[in-house]
């Protein structure tokens, strides 16, 4: 079964001051092409970071709409989740109805997970009345299958939890087990503790970990998770939040149940997991939002859930294909002489999105003026000479100390001012404390 896998559109975000708008709807028409392409079975993910603002712009939110529906006109299924720049209830909104239209969307986080069950392509299937969602509803014709719904053939508005069971498959049919899809947005500590104040939740991966175990998932069936965290190790971009002394870091391990996770957060598309472990990627944004990103490959990720074998393993195949913006982001470098030489910038594509910096020893007046009539999108102009140079060693000290964790300076600022270390307790109570702080 076949997903594509997307995230972190940040749908009306602005990069130094640049609307980024027509550059989202131009990859998201080269998403849609790719998408006939693919044609992929099993659906398309968007991994959350839906907009890149909890009150999104009336243009990104029609712009979204836009997308959405033509996405329903392929008749595809599409799972969307919330990230952390997304208002959950926003994204919730209308869910149990476009259930319907084959477009799950994550409802605001209640203690249960929502999740869609989908049946192999080549499978009979019997559907349950209550409670039930139909998969194929809006969504391309089930190959070789008979699609038999019990009397109301309706949704429950009011069922926490949102899936299809497979009741009965043909002595012909396929054995491959479905692949049940289950959404969950962004959580913090916090979201979790709320529904099990018996569990012991003091971290993220704490509340991964009780999430997950609450879920009821069928180890007989394929099992992939759609999410939006940072997972440990994964390496992050200039663009993304960073949250107090990397806290909300997640331990891959909590993901052992399932065969895929398709994660959204972070911004360079990348893969982890360990071997005999489930496959842990992040998709990445379909477009560079900062310098950090410029050496970046954009791509959507194709991913090919195969067969469960005989030991439980599931052949997981991933695939990429690649997406050209209509402006890059990259960085040039020299005097302005050289980067006013007609010869340098001539057959380049100069309406890219460009960080300059200028080598001259002398600061050029009313260089960025200059410079924007060649380079119209200059996004960023600095210096390189002796002078910024003899800054480096003030510039690397600021550096040092921005890597140092919120709870390294208070350890430091508290040796310091007692002249003795903190306990572990103190280091505790510290930390949990900036955690609530954050969450807030």
């Amino acid at each position: 079964m076949k997903f594509i896998h997307l995230a972190d559109l940040h749908i009306g975000k602005r990069v130094n001051a640049f609307p980024m708008l027509e550059d989202q709807r131009y990859i998201l028409k080269q998403i849609l092409t790719i998408l006939r392409e693919e044609q992929p079975d099993g659906g398309v993910i968007l991994a959350g970071d839906i907009y890149d603002k909890a009150i999104p712009s009336a243009e990104a939110v029609e712009l979204f709409d836009e997308f959405l529906t033509q996405l329903a006109a392929l008749r595809l299924r599409v799972f969307i989740i919330a990230g952390n720049h997304d208002s959950p209830e926003r994204i919730a909104f209308g869910n149990r109805l476009m259930d319907r239209s084959g477009i799950y969307l994550s409802p605001v986080y209640d203690g249960h997970v929502k999740r869609i069950t989908c049946p192999d392509t080549a499978s009979a299937v019997t559907l349950s009345a209550a409670n039930a969602v139909d998969p194929n509803a809006g969504t391309r014709p089930v190959t070789s299958a008979s699609v038999a719904l019990s009397a109301a053939n309706a949704v429950d508005l009011n069922a926490g939890t949102h899936s299809v069971e497979s009741a009965s498959t043909s002595a012909a049919a396929s054995t491959c087990p479905p692949v049940d899809v289950y959404l969950l947005p962004f959580l913090k500590p916090a979201n979790v503790r709320r529904f099990y104040p018996e569990e012991t939740i003091e971290s993220y991966t704490d509340a991964m970990r009780v999430a997950i175990a609450h879920m009821d998932i069928d180890p007989t069936h394929r099992n992939l998770l759609v999410t939006h965290q940072f997972v440990t190790g994964a390496s992050r971009s200039d663009s993304e939040d960073i949250s107090v002394g990397g806290s909300d870091n997640v331990d891959a391990s909590v993901f052992a149940p399932f065969d895929y996770v398709a994660l959204g957060h972070l911004h360079g598309p990348q893969q982890m997991g360990e071997e005999g472990g489930p496959i842990i990627r992040y998709a990445g944004t379909p477009l560079k939002y900062s310098f950090s990103e410029a050496r970046h490959h954009k791509s959507v990720t194709v991913v090919e859930i195969g067969e469960k074998k005989a030991d439980g393993v599931v052949d997981v195949c991933i695939g990429t294909r690649e997406l050209r913006p209509l402006h890059d982001m990259r960085e040039i470098r020299g005097s302005y002489e050289e980067l006013t030489l007609r010869a340098n910038y001539e057959g380049t594509a100069t309406d890219d999105y460009i960080h300059a910096t200028l080598t001259d020893e002398i600061e050029v007046p009313d260089a960025a003026r200059h410079l924007q009539v060649i380079y119209p999108n200059l996004m960023k102009l600095d210096y390189d000479n002796a002078r910024t140079r003899g800054q480096g060693s003030e510039r690397l000290e600021l550096e040092q100390l921005e890597e140092k964790s919120p709870l390294d300076l208070f350890s430091e600022l508290f040796e310091k001012q007692n002249h003795k270390e903190m306990t572990e307790e103190q280091a505790r109570y510290v930390q949990a404390q900036m955690e609530k702080i954050w969450e807030a």
